[in-house]
């Protein structure tokens, strides 16, 4: 798909949440680098923790398992949970630009939707906290599907929750695993990087990729003002 233009008109949007809409995956792995820290692991590479960056707490789980065994995944989870509780609580920054694409989709009454790797009570305590929860038509979690992202489950289920086709969806995504989630669904994928700069591998899918969410929005504001023109 060209940056220059949209090869479609959605009928909905939605969301990924950590890394698109939050600036979450930079606290989430400040406080796993901390809690391992704390816990007595001081060598843990920092692409440990980036190659957690959306996937399923399962996944997670399993990469600590093999870095520091059960033991040491269990405490170093632990810790990092009350300190992520605390920024959690705090209320996480929100990614530039979301606001105003709420905004311009809002006014035009496009359905909205989150589709998260996080689990269901975390999720809304974040969007809660972050002023968002009451902008979205469905939120749909992990905890509410049986294969977590890069399996298309949670985006069929946004689809569903929402009432649209999914071939009808336009996906944001910042991460990887979630934007061949999206494909794997059917839905037109836009990925804006966080952390995770799409490699040779990522690129050769042919989606777009913009480095923001004001730039996705100008894309879509030129669509759907051509779809009115005719």
């Amino acid at each position: 798909m060209s940056a220059a233009g949209l090869p479609f008109t959605p009928a909905a949007v939605i969301f990924d949440m950590d890394g698109l809409m939050l600036d979450s995956e930079r606290a989430i792995i400040d406080c796993m680098a901390q809690a391992a820290r704390e816990c007595g692991y001081h060598d843990l590479p920092d692409v440990l923790w980036l190659s957690m960056v959306g996937h399923s707490e399962a996944v997670c789980r399993h990469l600590l398992d093999e870095a520091v065994g059960e033991a040491g995944r269990d405490a170093i989870l632990q810790c990092s949970h009350l300190l992520y509780d605390a920024v959690v609580a705090a209320g996480v920054p929100h990614r530039p630009g979301i606001v105003a694409m709420l905004d311009f989709l809002e006014a035009r009454g496009m359905p909205r939707a989150v589709a998260t790797s996080t689990r269901r009570p975390l999720a809304l305590r974040k969007l809660e906290a972050a002023g968002l929860l009451p902008r979205f038509h469905a939120i749909c979690t992990s905890s509410d599907v049986q294969h977590p992202k890069p399996a298309p489950d949670i985006y069929l289920l946004a689809a569903t929750s929402l009432g649209v086709d999914p071939a009808h969806c336009l996906v944001l995504e910042d991460s990887p695993t979630g934007l061949r989630a999206a494909l794997a669904a059917g839905m037109h994928p836009i990925q804006i990087p966080d952390l995770l700069e799409p490699d040779d591998a990522v690129r050769a899918l042919g989606h777009t990729i913009l480095p923001s969410l004001d730039d996705a929005r100008l894309l879509l504001e030129r669509r759907l003002s051509a779809s009115l023109v005719v």
